[in-house]
């Protein structure tokens, strides 16, 4: 776990820091720029183009996010980047430009967002992209098909599962993937404490993090069951170093 102390060091700003998507949005470089800023790491989320570029953009389809009618695995790299997002100066960006601005500031956590049929090629785009980035990262998925990729796809990158549930299935399935030698978990929040975080945490020694804190009842929970939050919605500053 030493390795990955720069993961659970600060507080990771959900989809970097923005104001609930009312002048600055989610996954912009706005929102990037303003954790980093801040100190705050940064969790991003990443689909992939038509032409196979990786995008940073959360939904599958475009319309909350730009308005628009279709969804992002449709378009390629300079039609994505060429939409703006929510109404605002700030574009769709490619993960390439989000490092770029970031610039090995602060650490930074990359959910691969997965399409059955439409995502072959992602974890190694990823992986192309981190090629030479000079600052901390990591990947992770909630798609198990994308997560067994990570070590073929992407060597040497941290890879995390990203997960949930508590019924007796989801724990289980989530205990399979152990075999694909994940680095870190991110799991939900009002889903803890569960026999698969305690293990990953109290057995294997590994790094979890929590999603998505929003107040700070949920804060008390992370903080009793894992070892660093993704947070939106409010400032933890009085966390940081």
């Amino acid at each position: 776990m030493a390795q990955l102390d720069w993961l659970t060091k600060r507080p990771i700003a959900h989809r970097g820091l923005h104001d609930l998507n009312d002048k600055r949005w989610e996954n912009t470089l706005s929102a990037f720029d303003a954790a980093a800023k801040a100190g705050f790491a940064i969790e991003c989320d990443v689909h992939l183009s038509a032409d196979g570029v990786a995008i940073v953009f959360h939904d599958e389809d475009l319309k909350r996010l730009t308005g628009k009618d279709g969804h992002i695995h449709q378009l390629t790299a300079a039609q994505a980047t060429a939409l703006h997002v929510g109404g605002t100066e700030d574009r769709v960006p490619t993960l390439r430009e989000a490092l770029t601005l970031i610039g090995g500031r602060v650490p930074v956590i990359i959910e691969l967002k997965g399409i059955a049929g439409r995502d072959d090629g992602l974890v190694a785009a990823v992986a192309s992209d981190l090629n030479g980035y000079e600052g901390h990262a990591a990947i992770m998925s909630f798609d198990h098909h994308l997560v067994r990729r990570f070590p073929a796809d992407a060597p040497g990158i941290p890879g995390g599962l990203t997960a949930e549930g508590i019924k007796t299935s989801d724990i289980e399935a989530h205990f399979s993937m152990l075999a694909h030698q994940l680095a870190f978990v991110s799991y939900n929040v009002h889903h803890l404490p569960n026999p698969f975080v305690g293990f990953v945490r109290e057995k294997l020694k590994l790094p979890v993090i929590t999603w998505t804190v929003r107040d700070e009842a949920a804060r008390v929970q992370s903080d009793l069951f894992a070892d660093q939050i993704t947070f939106e919605g409010f400032r933890p500053d009085s966390m940081l170093a």
